[in-house]
């Protein structure tokens, strides 16, 4: 055994119950949330499931035959889910030694050393609710693997409270027979597909696998799950964010683009926005890679076109990243096409610190502090509030987002005001 104690907590329908939190009158309806361009369900609330509305069913298809049953549909509003999450794991931190933001619902949590954890994480689930209106469930156990397991188990048995405690080896030993393959953290469908072949169907089964049989099936990843689910630590929480390796800004469009201006445009918002990522994670780049296509099932003849820019040495600069990207845009575009989607991938990523210089060109200090007061301004005023001339006032390419909700908590004029 370990002898330490994680616990996984996530949001239960994260994405629809952030929607709940600010309007009450959809608690106990069906809402989904859409993905960009309002495309397809991507959160679905338990009510939503029980109509047989399935992760990734198309909007246009399910639309008439959903509204009917009194489902409710929402834009994804990414900025309200991201503050959301933040403010969820302000609480975890009150309550847990440390913690792991796994994803933008899913946090690992250090209970080491808790003499009640159990305890412990049913009063910060409470608090969580009380405070940010977000339901959610906690898996505890020895390693990651087996508080992932307790996690599946504590929404999938109401009984439970929404806490599943996996520390007891004979709790363990009573539930993991009742855990399908195909539900164990880790495991994919062709995994699960090449587990089941030989018998293995539960995680109780993969547990009792020999190491070396999992590893020659599974890989490496296999081991570790068989001895996770031992409870023999194989992974600690990672703390530390890994350094960045390349970032990439794409977006498909509200609506065909077939005018180059446009394309300027939004190719500029999506450079702006990807030089914004590098200074937050302080960061450079000399590899950006251009591309824009036409939809892979749009009539007409298809076109799908990239391009390295010239970026003389790695920068973060907003300003000469645009001006490289828009020579590629005017390089590789051709009239005639209906483009459906761009973006800007950026690659070899290093601390300006450590980047190599040209012996010609001097810093510019000047253009630093601009790129400063450019991320202040926007900081403060919301995104986009201060953007290169070449991205434009007048967008009518965007995403769709006709359900979109307000604002709630990032912006002032969005704000949910309380009335007698």
């Amino acid at each position: 055994m370990s002898g330490r104690v994680f616990g996984l907590s996530d949001g239960n329908s994260f994405y629809c119950s952030c929607e709940r939190v600010f309007e009450p009158a959809l608690e106990g309806r069906p809402v989904i949330v859409l993905s960009n361009n309002d495309g397809c369900a991507i959160a679905r609330t338990s009510e939503a499931k029980a109509l047989g509305i399935r992760m990734g069913d198309p909007w246009f298809k399910i639309r008439d035959e959903a509204t009917a049953a009194g489902v409710v549909a929402r834009s994804s509003n990414y900025v309200l889910y991201g503050d959301m999450s933040r403010r969820v794991n302000e609480v975890y931190r009150a309550y847990a030694r440390d913690v792991e933001v796994y994803s933008i619902d899913e946090s690992f949590l250090d209970f080491t050393g808790e003499p009640d954890a159990a305890g412990r994480a049913r009063e910060m689930r409470e608090v969580v609710r009380r405070w940010t209106g977000i339901p959610t469930c906690v898996g505890l156990g020895p390693t990651r693997t087996l508080a992932k397991v307790a996690n599946h188990l504590a929404k999938q048995r109401p009984e439970l409270n929404g806490v599943c405690d996996l520390i007891d080896a004979a709790t363990r030993e009573a539930l993991l027979p009742t855990v399908e393959i195909g539900d164990v953290w880790g495991v994919g469908h062709a995994s699960a597909a090449k587990l089941r072949a030989i018998g293995v169907t539960t995680a109780a089964a993969l547990r009792d696998m020999e190491p070396r049989a999992a590893r020659s099936l599974l890989t490496v990843s296999g081991e570790r799950l068989v001895l996770e689910l031992r409870g023999i630590l194989c992974q600690d929480l990672e703390l530390t964010p890994p350094v960045r390796k390349g970032i990439a800004v794409t977006r498909m469009f509200g609506r065909p683009i077939t005018d180059q201006h446009e394309m300027l445009q939004a190719v500029t918002t999506y450079v702006a926005r990807a030089a914004e990522k590098l200074r937050q994670h302080q960061l450079a780049s000399a590899d950006m890679t251009v591309f824009f296509h036409t939809g892979a099932h749009a009539p007409g003849t298809p076109r799908s076109v990239s391009g390295r820019a010239g970026l003389w040495a790695a920068t973060s600069d907003t300003l000469e990243m645009v001006k490289a990207a828009n020579a590629v845009v005017r390089r590789l575009w051709a009239p005639g096409f209906r483009y459906a989607k761009a973006g800007v991938m950026l690659d070899d990523l290093v601390r300006p610190d450590a980047a190599p210089r040209s012996l010609l060109d001097a810093p510019d200090l000047r253009r630093d502090q601009l790129m400063v007061a450019l991320d202040r301004v926007n900081r403060r005023f919301g995104r986009g509030a201060l953007v290169p001339a070449s991205a434009g006032l007048i967008k009518a390419w965007t995403k769709r987002a006709d359900m979109l909700s307000p604002a709630y908590t990032t912006k002032l004029s969005e704000t949910p005001i309380a009335r007698a």
